[in-house]
């Protein structure tokens, strides 16, 4: 058993968790990798995955038992997203993004809205996070879709673009700006929208590097109407249920990358188990093993810190916002370069798309970009330690 096996042995889960990381591992393995490659290929949503993901009832484990889910662990929860993405990361996406946009509504929504809402979450309706603008990006408060009251209702106008789900999810988690407010960081708030509200236009899907099956949508609002009832929270209290949306879903991108490392670790070090040159295995030449050791370590200290943090938050802690950047800057970086190192380990056969380190390394450079760069992240683990 290897280091990474030893790891994977000790993370703490229930026995009904157990379980169930079993039949999603089952489930990757046997139905979700083997079509992955065609749906890189085609582009098409990997609606089979998704099917079967609900057949599994994965979606209740981001619902309380109250609305009809189940009381799991965020462990577990980012268990199935590396084992998920380590088969697809365009599913393991897919599905992750549906935590990521609803997990808020557990928080801060009224019990009127989990009522209304969460049910359907848990029978398998997809979510997605409606954040970014063309000019507001990792800075949030430079937005300008608008949240206008008019009476019972709210009109919205303006426009996301990289919105992940953003054509076929049910809801939406959606930010814009409280008409009527100044300060940019004030007028952020919050709302659910649903599905076919009219107004919501789709204008395009984009055609991307990797994870090319996860659709990725710029969308319109044309005078959407939806309930005030739909607001979760207060006016103006969007830039704080944002901030701990991305707390959570950020160590989620690292389950992701962590997923997609080591798939391609795994094919890597099969692959010079078996190629010779020299009369040698690959794996034999000590340059080789050097780079395996430094790969190895990188990923079993970074995956030891995902378990580290899931605690955290399993435990309820509060602050743990530059522990989730580490984890997001850490996981991706070692998923970019663990991806970069399995095509050159394989050489000219790397390089084609008849196997999946090549796939593999477009997939992961995302995890360098969304949720906030890693340049970002290095800013914000610099910045925490200016002293007052």
């Amino acid at each position: 058993m290897s280091i990474l096996d030893r790891l994977d042995a000790r993370i703490p889960l229930s026995d009904e968790e157990q379980m169930l990381l079993s039949s999603v591992r089952a489930l990757a393995r046997d139905h979700i990798a083997p079509r992955a490659a065609d749906y890189d290929r085609s582009k098409e949503f990997p609606w089979d995955n998704i099917r079967q993901i609900n057949s599994l009832g994965l979606n209740m484990m981001f619902v309380p038992e109250a609305y009809g889910g189940l009381a799991l662990s965020y462990t577990c929860y980012l268990a199935c997203v590396r084992e998920i993405s380590k088969a697809c990361a365009s599913t393991g996406i897919i599905w992750a993004t549906t935590f990521h946009a609803m997990k808020p509504l557990i928080e801060f929504g009224t019990e009127e809205q989990k009522l209304r809402f969460l049910p359907r979450v848990a029978e398998g309706a997809l979510g997605a996070l409606a954040i970014t603008e063309p000019n507001a990006g990792s800075d949030a408060t430079g937005m300008t879709t608008s949240f206008t009251e008019n009476g019972d209702k709210i009109t919205i106008n303006g426009g996301k673009i990289f919105i992940t789900n953003g054509d076929v999810a049910d809801l939406y988690l959606l930010f814009g700006k409280w008409a009527g407010v100044a300060d940019p960081r004030r007028a952020i708030s919050v709302l659910i929208l649903e599905k076919d509200t009219p107004g919501l236009k789709i204008l395009r899907l984009e055609d991307k590097l990797g994870t090319r099956a996860s659709s990725t949508a710029a969308i319109q609002f044309d005078a959407c109407e939806v309930p005030r009832a739909n607001l979760i929270g207060n006016p103006g209290d969007g830039l704080k249920i944002l901030l701990a949306s991305l707390n959570r879903s950020r160590p989620s991108v690292a389950a992701q990358a962590l997923g997609i490392a080591r798939a391609a670790f795994e094919d890597a070090v099969s692959y010079i188990n078996q190629r010779r040159q020299s009369g040698k295995k690959i794996i034999e030449f000590q340059g080789i093993q050097f780079l395996l050791a430094d790969l190895a370590t990188t990923l079993a200290l970074t995956e030891s810190w995902l378990w580290n943090v899931a605690k955290m938050i399993d435990g309820d802690e509060q602050e743990f916002g530059i522990e989730a950047s580490l984890l997001k800057m850490s996981a991706s970086d070692i998923a970019m370069r663990i991806t970069t190192e399995a095509v050159q380990l394989f050489g000219g056969y790397g390089y084609c798309t008849d196997l999946r380190v090549e796939r593999l390394m477009r997939d992961a450079k995302i995890t360098q970009i969304w949720e906030g760069t890693n340049q970002v992240h290095r800013q914000l683990i610099g910045r925490s330690f200016i002293t007052k």
